[in-house]
């Protein structure tokens, strides 16, 4: 039977979005070959001006010379025990060609100029071409408002088999990554526990703020997070040019009343706006703005800068990877010219008012013992106004550590 490609279409994605290796010219042909590439499956190949092109399963793909010679797995070309390139790609003769092009037992078998042999997979073609990746998510998501969430009825972890099963952590990374929070309960509501939940997925990112930070409304920092005062939707660090890839909570302590926390999918708000005005959204995700974090207190002394757009996007298939929303820390626009500003205010209030739209308000009341892990990349998170003595303890985590733990669970990430 044939070998089709795996393709998840996106629905907000619009084909005039998508990119065209081969825009605006068509490149000759030299010559056409139909060869068997096992019983399974029939391979067509034909060598274009500057690239080979393969239908494998129904499924025509352009691979570039040049790529397919830096691309050679041969022990000579590659290090398969460290998964790093020998090759030196400023060896490769730009304009290289294959030789000899044939297809044997379910492999593309090329001979280059000088005698050397590579060999690919077409199943690994199939995977790491531009066409079957265009239209594929890097990491698949599940986008939603309030209702949505809740009707998914997610588990939360349990702490004493989160902290010795690795099948729980492979549960709980996999509702991680799919909605962008995740909830531990059971956890003791100590600063070391917490850090301990925390490691047994990520390394933890020290900041000016700490490495574990533990803090009450007694104005410590300038930061508004440090007293009794609601918060609006907002994500963290927009003024790193990295901003923190997770953000851990654990309530230790409440005496009084108030203090929920407010948690708002900004990916599900954003392609609200993406299929109501494109044109907003590519303003959204195009145009650099500045975030700002000042502090000038007897103890602590920073000025911290980061530029970026509020929405960012893989150009290849534009998938959103980060939203960079923060109203309060958000710096003096100088960086836009004067024609953009007012469109920039529009979209930005578009954008506002997805966020702000009631059903897309997630409540949770934290108490102690449960944990929560945020996608700061992509979930916001604020809380109510609360009164007496609210203690709250958390950290920062890196992205990579947390992607990397998901990817050696076999996760998609």
């Amino acid at each position: 039977m044939s070998v089709m490609l795996h393709r998840i279409l996106r629905p907000a994605l619009k084909p005039a979005q998508l990119l065209s290796a081969v825009k605006n010219k068509q490149p000759l042909w030299r010559h056409e070959t139909l060869v068997s590439a096992s019983s399974a499956c029939d391979a067509t190949i034909r060598s274009l001006e500057d690239c080979l092109e393969v239908n494998y399963g129904g499924a025509p793909m352009r691979f570039n010379y040049v790529w397919l010679r830096d691309h050679c797995r041969s022990d000579a070309s590659y290090n398969s025990s460290t998964n790093q390139r020998n090759l030196d790609t400023a060896s490769i003769d730009l304009s290289i060609r294959p030789d000899n092009t044939t297809v044997q037992d379910g492999h593309l078998v090329l001979t280059w100029p000088g005698g050397h042999v590579s060999k690919y997979s077409l199943s690994w073609l199939a995977e790491n071409s531009y066409e079957k990746n265009k239209q594929s998510p890097i990491q698949p998501r599940i986008l939603w408002n309030s209702d949505t969430y809740k009707k998914a009825n997610i588990p939360s972890a349990k702490w004493e088999s989160f902290m010795s099963c690795d099948d729980e952590v492979k549960k709980f990374l996999q509702n991680y990554l799919l909605y962008g929070i995740a909830f531990v309960d059971d956890v003791p509501a100590t600063v070391e526990a917490t850090e301990a939940v925390t490691q047994r997925v990520s390394l933890i990112r020290e900041t000016t703020y700490g490495r574990m930070w533990c803090f009450t409304s007694d104005f410590s920092r300038g930061d508004s997070a440090y007293s009794q005062l609601g918060l609006d939707r907002h994500t963290d660090n927009s003024y790193f040019q990295e901003p923190c890839g997770i953000q851990v909570f654990h309530c230790l302590k409440h005496e009084g009343t108030g203090g929920r926390t407010l948690l708002v999918d900004g990916f599900y708000a954003a392609e609200k706006v993406r299929q109501q005005s494109p044109e907003n959204f590519e303003l959204l995700a195009k145009v650099p703005i500045r975030h700002e974090y000042i502090e000038k207190s007897e103890n602590h002394r920073n000025h911290m800068t980061g530029i970026g757009p509020v929405l960012n996007v893989y150009p290849w298939n534009d998938e959103m990877y980060m939203i960079r929303y923060n109203n309060y820390d958000r710096s003096v626009i100088n960086i836009v010219p004067h024609d953009l500003v007012r469109r920039w205010y529009v979209a930005h209030r578009e954008l506002t008012n997805e966020l702000r739209r009631p059903e897309n308000e997630l409540w949770v009341k934290l108490t102690p013992g449960k944990v929560i892990f945020i996608d700061n990349w992509r979930v916001m998170h604020g809380r109510d106004s609360f009164t007496g003595l609210r203690q709250l303890c958390g950290c920062y985590l890196t992205r990579d550590d947390v992607l990397s733990s998901a990817r050696v669970f076999g996760l998609q990430a």
